[in-house]
């Protein structure tokens, strides 16, 4: 196992020599006699080109021979299988070899990238690891995000004696195969089948091991953002990575935005917006943030602390530079701390507009001032009283009652369409009329009804209702249960918008009973579930434990969008599993 020292303080193993004997021979001869060998990067091998190895000072050709696909195989037959992500590794070590396919399906490139363990890079943080807040690690790709993940986990769990469980997606933090690289000490592994189940086994993690830290690497999707917040909020710390140079980066992602606190539009007052000199509209943080700690890893030896994330985010809404703290290692492993105060505030009005932000152009004159007042009555001119009485009197024009108010629709059809419901919940049916804007008016006499909405047990059991609707030639439209999706659809199959062949986006407004964040956050974390896993590749999917009334709530808006699902488990965890159709 080579070792090589990078500062008197730091310790690399690479297990270099398991990566090469990979390698076709031509191109492992080659660099087992290079003298940059120790500093490796990566191998790049594509079918019909020059093999490429690559070094922190630039890339090289090995041979001028091009890649055969006898080359290729020879490669991937001396490594593990290839996971949906195309990524495999080599058993118990930390390399990671990614494939390129082709349209079909065959592997025509080879990125083998030398995976190292460097004990002591950690030293910059040691600090903010012990204190049991959770961190959020950002940079680069190829800036030691995963290698410092790996060794916070190693410090936590040894040095600090701590429960620490490492989600590892791709096999990179903890090696490939089942026995987990002794880089990672005393953490225990958690191996995760496909991708975009991480967020699933992220809440297995700290419902069944009982861990103390969460490590994950990579949080790149909503449902994963969401599981965080749902595990920071357990009291589990939470240690992270995600790409993105800076902070700046996540405010203007919407997918990973939660992970700073969410962002959300605000209007101002008119004098709130004049004590900021701020526009009207302006940004603000909707929660607090899932990581109380962001490091930006702009270098190897060189990065930039923000112990406090909320603070860091709400400067930066306001358009002003957040004051950041400056952490290198020189050469005889000594750690320098540089605090950088903030910029001193510009007078123009554009200071307070953020760059993600289009800026318009501040109002001048008296209009700015707020002192422009409307024209006094006494000014109008004369022949305004005419038009003012004509305008009165408009107004007063009596109604026949019982008319009904009709506008031409799109296709000719008159509307509003006048509802009579029978055995519906009233509540449900103006939260339907109300969020998807129907033109329906619900009515209590069914001599002015255009139609009839109830439910079909009722229908069935009640002769009178269906004598009065033939009688007065006014359709029945039969809902199946008194449900937010069944109201819905039968409305719109009334109006001829239904179409069970074209699934619509589901509206949260619609299932959400109170409104609060909860309730939406969990019908978000549905319809992502839904729309990103059910739906595409057919898999089912189980949510995170949520409250009764908020499970049925789910369970609503799985039904809109023609899917199955049920609950499971026990109080307080019993959660949703959705199905595919």
């Amino acid at each position: 196992m080579p070792e090589s020292v990078l500062s008197p303080r730091t310790q690399t193993t690479d297990d270099l020599f398991q990566l090469l004997d990979i390698l076709p021979l031509p191109i492992r001869s080659i660099l087992v006699e290079h003298p940059q060998r120790d500093n490796l990067i990566e191998v790049v091998m594509d079918l019909g080109r020059f093999p490429e190895a690559r070094f922190p000072q630039g890339a090289i050709y090995l041979s001028e021979t091009p890649i055969t696909k006898a080359d290729l195989q020879y490669s991937i037959a001396r490594v593990g299988l290839f996971s949906s992500d195309n990524r495999a590794g080599i058993e118990r070590t930390l390399h990671r070899i990614s494939a390129i396919r082709n349209r079909t399906d065959e592997i025509i490139g080879l990125t083998c990238r030398v995976g190292r363990a460097i004990f002591g890079t950690i030293t910059m943080i040691q600090d903010l690891v012990e204190t049991g807040e959770s961190l959020l690690l950002l940079g680069r790709p190829g800036v030691g995000k995963t290698t410092a993940l790996r060794e916070i986990a190693r410090v936590l769990a040894d040095d600090l004696n701590k429960r620490v469980v490492i989600i590892d997606t791709s096999n990179e933090i903890a090696g490939d195969g089942d026995i987990p690289h002794p880089a990672i000490g005393r953490a225990r592994r958690m191996q995760v089948a496909r991708p975009e189940l991480q967020h699933q086994v992220m809440i297995e993690a700290v419902e069944n091991h009982m861990p103390e830290v969460i490590v994950i690497d990579e949080i790149g999707t909503e449902l994963e953002a969401l599981a965080a917040r749902t595990i920071a909020e357990r009291g589990v710390q939470l240690v992270g990575t995600a790409h993105g140079n800076r902070l700046e980066n996540l405010i203007k992602n919407p997918t990973l935005s939660d992970l700073i606190g969410g962002i959300q539009a605000v209007t101002l007052g008119d004098e709130e917006a004049r004590r900021r000199g701020s526009q009207k509209t302006v940004l603000e943080r909707k929660a607090p943030p899932t990581f109380s700690i962001a490091i930006e890893m702009l270098e190897r030896q060189k990065w930039v602390i923000h112990p406090d994330v909320a603070q860091t985010i709400d400067t930066l809404l306001r358009g002003k530079e957040p004051g950041q703290q400056i952490r290198t290692v020189d050469e005889q492993g000594a750690v320098q701390v540089i605090q950088e105060a903030p910029p001193a505030p510009s007078p123009s009005y554009s200071r307070s507009v953020p760059s993600f932000m289009p800026e318009t152009p501040r109002p001048t004159g008296w209009r700015a001032s707020g002192r422009m007042a409307p024209l006094s009555p006494l000014t109008s001119t004369a022949p305004s009283h005419d038009f003012d009485h004509l305008l009165e009197q408009s107004w007063q024009q009596p109604e026949s009652e019982g008319d009904k108010v009709r506008i031409p629709g799109p296709n000719g059809e008159d509307l509003p369409i006048y509802v009579y419901p029978y055995g519906i919940g009233r509540a449900q049916l103006d939260q339907v009329i109300d969020v998807l804007n129907l033109p329906v008016v619900i009515t209590k006499d069914i001599q002015t009804a255009d139609a009839v909405v109830a439910l079909r047990s009722h229908v069935k059991n009640h002769a009178k209702l269906r004598q009065m609707a033939k009688g007065r030639q006014v359709p029945i439209y039969g809902v199946k249960s008194n449900t937010i999706p069944q109201i819905s659809r039968s409305l719109k199959r009334l109006l001829g918008m239904d179409d069970p062949h074209t699934p619509e986006a589901a509206d949260l407004r619609l299932f959400a009973r109170s409104g609060d964040d909860d309730e939406l956050e969990a019908l978000e974390e549905a319809r992502l579930a839904v729309e990103q896993i059910v739906i595409p590749t057919g898999q089912p999917v189980e949510l995170l434990p949520r409250s009764p009334k908020v499970r049925k709530m789910q369970h609503e808006l799985v039904e809109h969008y023609r899917l199955q699902s049920d609950s499971f488990g026990e109080e307080p965890n019993r959660r949703l599993r959705i199905y595919p159709a």
